[in-house]
């Protein structure tokens, strides 16, 4: 339509005709879309004709038409094109004007003609609607949400904040319950955060089991806090879904609108990186401006650990463990340490926590445990038979709860040619936590091997006694945050005794952390502590050194 009605007006304003003689013969009515023509008069522009579709579409009473053709025919331009809307929203429509010099006329004149695109833009706003509105929730997706954080971005209006709303376990509900109760319970869940908010804020399903929020706030930043706390209380109490009562938890991120932000996926981005930090602390989260960094640099250890894993870059050194009685070694804790290829030292207690989050604790724990019971095997070899320790190597609840790891400790003392009984496995309590009956059968099946399975960090987590009681936990490891001091503070001594109680009651041997100094050892033996490890006997040592040290203690 829009090319032949072009042609047409263009058609039109050649013929040399007078507009008298156009309007007579009934030119414009050959023309199906509405169609002027108006000319410059002392009083400005006015209409000398019009066809009937003009008329039909109320265009005469534009105000703002008789302005613009003034303005048009004043440039000395032949032709101009732009766009054009009438009525209110409901019945808004939207024409392309395309206004043509009569340039047969003595006079200023012109034909305005306007080609109906009311269904095309129409068409066009409802795929992007479509486009950015979640077909679940009816709210909008990520694209819409970026699109309405941009907008206030264009405003330049700093007060403003974004919310990034993760839901904890849903793939765990989604898995057990099915996509159908999974889909019930987000739009659930939108539905009570949609009524924490207020009515000026928008609210977005911006991921799988994530949300975004975006607040109008006053200068006053407490304000997000408190729309926070209120989608918490709004999901704290339970969803009945068919004849499963669930109860829904979140993290919570927040990003606060700042001058120099100018990209709507750089606020996102933050909001995201102070919700990992809730998902740690259980609380919600301000974007600081170093999290970003320390994020960037967590993602480049993460890159360089992985490759120094498949390189095996990586080393253990052996700390020792000592009879508190006899001072004699009785084996060695296996301890990761990692320098990379820049020469650059890195803390366990940097890139444990990276290699977990990663899931690269998997392979990393593998590799501990095949290394650890090789060097062994090799001080048997050295020894001309059994050198007279065990090792021990720690397992990362991660690795309980991904990896086969009965079947990966099987085969790792198949392949060092030891037996069970010379490997020790260390575990926190926090492996307890999330699903103490999966880890009751995990350490079960690894108790099958002939392994002993040591709690390590003792009295820091939160061990149910009762279940203590039912695992098949051989030794109790004493925190160094008891040891450290000991002689000293009563309040540690009561503790300590209190673990050697429960160690003897449930037949357990107790390990104790941390010792540095000898008069510390001798107390904790006295108490009744059988074992002991720390820098008062040895800090952890290269294998070679190890075995020297061994061989030396136990001579």
């Amino acid at each position: 339509m829009a090319t032949r009605a072009t042609w047409l007006t263009r058609h039109l304003v050649t013929l040399p005709e007078s507009a008298d003689v156009i309007a007579n013969q009934g030119s414009l009515e050959l023309v199906p879309i509405p169609l002027a023509l108006m000319s410059l008069s002392k009083g400005g522009a006015r209409f000398e004709t019009f066809n009937r579709a003009f008329t039909r579409a109320r265009l005469i009473d534009e105000p703002n038409l008789k302005p613009i053709v003034e303005a048009f025919l004043a440039s000395g331009a032949e032709n101009e094109e732009r766009d054009w809307q009438t009525g209110a929203v409901v019945e808004r429509r939207h024409y392309r004007l395309t206004l043509s010099r009569l340039p047969h006329r003595a006079d200023q004149a012109c034909i305005a003609s306007f080609v109906d695109q009311t269904a095309e833009v129409r068409t066009e706003e409802t795929l992007r609607r479509e486009m950015s509105t979640d077909s679940l929730t009816g709210l909008p997706n990520r694209g819409g949400f970026t699109d309405a954080l941009e907008a206030s971005i264009v405003q330049g209006n700093a007060c403003w904040a974004v919310l990034m709303v993760d839901l904890d376990r849903f793939s765990r509900f989604n898995a057990c319950l099915g996509s159908l109760t999974g889909d019930e319970l987000l739009i659930t869940v939108a539905r009570r955060i949609k009524g924490a908010l207020r009515s000026g804020d928008t609210l977005a399903r911006t991921g799988g089991d994530e949300f975004g929020v975006l607040l109008t706030i006053d200068s006053d930043r407490s304000e997000a806090d408190q729309v926070a706390r209120r989608i918490r209380d709004a999901l704290a109490t339970p969803f009945r879904l068919s004849e499963y009562e669930l109860r829904v938890s979140c993290a919570i991120g927040i990003a606060f609108g700042d001058a120099e932000v100018t990209d709507a996926e750089d606020v996102i981005r933050h909001a995201q990186v102070a919700m990992k930090k809730s998902k740690a602390t259980k609380n919600a989260e301000s974007y600081q401006t170093r999290a970003l960094d320390s994020a960037r640099a967590e993602f480049a250890m993460e890159t360089s650990l992985r490759r120094a894993i498949e390189s095996e870059q990586l080393n253990l050194v052996y700390q020792p463990i000592c009879d508190l009685q006899t001072g004699r070694v009785s084996g060695f804790e296996a301890l990761a340490r990692w320098t990379d290829e820049h020469g650059v030292r890195h803390e366990p207690s940097r890139f444990i926590p990276v290699a977990e989050e990663s899931g690269l604790i998997v392979p990393l724990g593998r590799w501990a445990l095949d290394s650890a019971l090789r060097t062994l095997a090799d001080w048997d070899r050295r020894s001309g038979g059994y050198c007279g320790v065990t090792v021990s190597v720690n397992l990362s609840p991660i690795q309980l709860q991904r990896d086969a790891i009965a079947e990966v400790v099987r085969c790792a003392l198949q392949d060092s040619g030891l037996a069970g009984a010379r490997l020790k496995l260390e575990i926190t309590e926090s492996a307890l936590i999330n699903d103490p009956d999966q880890i009751a059968r995990v350490l079960t099946g690894l108790k099958e091997t002939g392994v002993t399975i040591a709690m390590d960090d003792f009295g820091t987590g939160f061990s149910n006694l009762a279940s203590l009681q039912k695992l098949p936990i051989d030794i109790l490891k004493i925190d160094r945050s008891f040891v450290t001091g000991l002689l000293t503070d009563r309040d540690k001594v009561a503790i300590v005794r209190a673990i050697l109680g429960l160690s003897q009651a449930l037949g357990m041997e107790t390990v104790a952390e941390g010792i540095e100094g000898i008069d510390v050892g001798q107390t904790l033996a006295a108490l009744g502590c059988t074992f002991g490890q720390g820098y008062a006997y040895a800090r952890p040592l290269e294998p070679g050194a190890a075995y020297a040290f061994l061989r030396e203690r136990n001579a």
